[in-house]
C-alpha cells in the first residue's frame, strides 16, 4: 500500500501527471489515476473527477472520481458541467449557489472549477473539481489544471 500523498499546489502536480499518463494510453485509466491525484494531493479539495460526454444521449455521464456519491447524469447546458460542455470553456465558479441552475450533487460543495475535455474536435468530456470552501480556484490554477487537461488530450490523439 502506498503511503497517502501530501497535500501539493496544482504546479507541483503537472509533472506528476506528466509521469503517470506517459506511459499509459487507456483513458479511462488516465482519468482515474488524475482524479485520485488531484484529490489527494490539492488542499480544500471535495470532488474531483470526470463527466464523459455521450452524443447520442446529448448528456455527460459520471466517469472515474474520488468523493461522496456523485450526480450520474448531466444534460447539456445545465449547471456548471453541462454549461462547460456546450460552451467548451472552463468555467471556474467562486460561489456555486450565485450560478444559475447549479446542480447540487453534495451540499458541502461551494465552489468549482470545470474545464472541457476535447480531442480532435470532439468533446470527450469534463474535468471536475469540487471545493468546500468559496474562492478556492484562482486563476493559476485554471491555468496548470488546462495543463493537465492537455496532457490526458494528448494521450487520446497520441
Amino acid at each position: 500500500m502506498s503511503a497517502p500523498i501530501h497535500r501539493l499546489s496544482v504546479d507541483e502536480l503537472v509533472p506528476m501527471v506528466r509521469s503517470v499518463v506517459s506511459t499509459e494510453t487507456d483513458m479511462i485509466a488516465n482519468m482515474a489515476n488524475i482524479a485520485a491525484l488531484l484529490f489527494e494531493a490539492l488542499p480544500q479539495i471535495n470532488w474531483s473527477g470526470f463527466y464523459l460526454w455521450k452524443e447520442a444521449e446529448k448528456q455527460l455521464v459520471l466517469g472515474p472520481f474520488q468523493g461522496r456519491l456523485a450526480c450520474t447524469r448531466i444534460p447539456l447546458g445545465r449547471g456548471v458541467c453541462g454549461t462547460v460542455a456546450q460552451n467548451r470553456e472552463t468555467l471556474v465558479v467562486p460561489d456555486v449557489h450565485a450560478f444559475p441552475g447549479h446542480i447540487a450533487c453534495d451540499a458541502a460543495s461551494e465552489s468549482e472549477i470545470v474545464l472541457p475535455i476535447v480531442a480532435g474536435g470532439v468533446l470527450v468530456g469534463v474535468l471536475d473539481i469540487d471545493s468546500p470552501v468559496k474562492n478556492r480556484f484562482s486563476d493559476a490554477d485554471r491555468v496548470r489544471l488546462e495543463e493537465i487537461v492537455a496532457l490526458l488530450v494528448a494521450t487520446l490523439e497520441g
